[in-house]
């Protein structure tokens, strides 16, 4: 996840479009309820949120952190996505098919060449042991230019090749589907990030964003099966032009995008299940509290104030 100053369009909102979800005749303890509501009805999919307090990709995770954290999710999903496949990440879906629940497996491709032959060995043997029900052939790579776009289609094109019976794609913001057709042509399913917050949107268009951003993703795939495979909102931190974090818009962009998958019968891996401190550093004070989770594992919105 990552702040993009680039996007296919301005977002605004049309006049035509009414809001579907309403909060102006609900109470503080109203919205609590809903939100509980909704995360215990099951929701579609998290992201698997791996680091606790004071560590950061390059640390060794451990089997009992990951079959700590997936005992917490289990309850409220049968879907976890995971970003990468080494360093203890590539636990995530083993013991994720351990609780019976279904995977979107990452591998992290960067700019160590042997790091990425790493995550891609791990991630076809992966999917070859039966553990794997979506691969993703990277995270933004394409935005950060850690790979040029024809390094990228040799890797996802000899990752579909190892493994025919897995569907393989790629994981970028909606927008790449429409600027780069040759990686939307490999894909064999459009996994699209979607964040009307990085684009500085309101809360209160916020819901008739994620839509469009969805729609040009999935006018993009001409056909193809589009999971949305992040978007959230964080409940602190600094605002972003309109878009402004707290507690209370984080518990009502939850509300509003699960109501919405489950309606439209959409796949949606949320961002984030835990808070995670690391990302202070690569997105300032807000990336820090996107988690359903804080870092110490417990529930937010729950207790206190929203």
């Amino acid at each position: 996840m990552s702040f993009r100053k680039e996007r296919l369009l301005k977002y605004k909102r049309p006049e035509s479009i009414r809001k579907e979800l309403l909060y102006d005749d609900k109470s503080v303890e109203d919205i609590r309820s809903l939100f509980l509501e909704v995360l215990h009805g099951g929701v579609s999919g998290f992201c698997f949120s791996i680091y606790e307090d004071g560590q950061k990709p390059g640390t060794q995770i451990s089997e009992a952190q990951v079959r700590r954290r997936m005992q917490i999710l289990k309850p409220y999903t049968n879907s976890v996505r995971s970003f990468s496949c080494i360093e203890g990440n590539e636990l995530v879906p083993k013991i994720a098919k351990e609780f019976g629940m279904k995977t979107l497996v990452g591998a992290w491709l960067g700019t160590d060449e042997q790091k990425n032959l790493q995550e891609i060995e791990n991630l076809i043997q992966l999917a070859k042991d039966g553990y794997v029900d979506y691969a993703a052939v990277g995270n933004e790579v394409l935005y950060r230019k850690d790979l040029t776009e024809n390094q990228l289609l040799d890797i996802i094109k000899h990752v579909k090749k190892e493994i025919p019976d897995v569907p393989v794609g790629y994981v970028d913001a909606y927008y790449e589907f429409v600027q780069r057709p040759a990686i939307t042509e490999a894909c064999d399913v459009i996994f699209c990030n979607c964040y009307p917050f990085w684009e500085g949107t309101s809360f209160n268009d916020s819901f008739e964003h994620i839509q469009e951003m969805y729609h040009q993703a999935l006018m993009a795939g001409n056909g193809k099966k589009v999971i949305i495979t992040e978007t959230g909102w964080p409940s602190q931190g600094q605002a972003l032009e309109g878009a402004q974090p707290s507690n209370l818009n984080a518990i009502k962009y939850f509300i509003n995008t699960n109501l919405w998958a489950i309606d439209e019968n959409i796949e949606v891996f949320y961002f984030a299940s835990f808070d995670e401190s690391w990302k202070v550093g690569p997105e300032g004070d807000v990336g820090a509290h996107w988690g359903i989770w804080d870092k110490s594992e417990k529930l937010k919105f729950v207790d206190g104030h929203i």
